[in-house]
């Protein structure tokens, strides 16, 4: 079982599903035999179980002084810098596509933000595909052109539109 605590565990649990389940001791095979059948299973499903979701140790090596951090997950998000300049980001780049004519802003709000696919974009603006990718491409022309998304850089750009 890897560890002591386990394997208590594993044996306590199978001892409480004996006991629950000893009217169905058929006697077909010993007790003794099924009693090891039911332990086993305990011990799979508590493997199972750590498996899904491991642990990790948090006490210190043997000789290793107070103030040593063994493990520091680091948290997967962005840093309140990264989020902040993400949030100027998107404000930058809504107030681009406001700026857009009615047609090319309507296009990319279905397309880029509703994450529609081309069809489906030309299908809700009621216009045919080929129409939907023509002011696509007439949007993300305009947009690159103006100011504010040559200060965001070509990354971005092809993103945002």
């Amino acid at each position: 079982m890897r560890n002591r605590e386990d394997a208590e565990d594993a044996l306590q649990d199978s001892f409480l599903n004996a006991l629950v389940h000893i009217r169905n001791f058929e006697g077909r095979s010993s007790f003794s035999s099924w009693l090891t059948r039911i332990a086993i299973n305990s011990a799979l499903m508590k493997l199972r179980k750590h498996r899904a979701c491991p642990e990790v140790s948090i006490k210190l090596p043997a000789g290793v002084s107070e103030d040593f951090v063994p493990h520091e997950s680091a948290d997967p998000g962005p840093d309140p810098e990264e989020r902040f300049a993400q949030r100027q980001r998107d404000r930058m780049v809504a107030g681009a596509v406001r700026s857009l004519r009615p047609t090319l802003r309507q296009i990319i709000e279905v397309r880029q933000l509703q994450e529609s696919s081309t069809r489906e974009t030309a299908r809700i603006l009621r216009i045919s595909t080929a129409a939907a990718k023509s002011r696509l491409y007439h949007a993300r022309v305009a947009l690159r052109r103006m100011p504010t998304f040559r200060a965001i850089g070509p990354r971005r750009v092809s993103r945002a539109a």
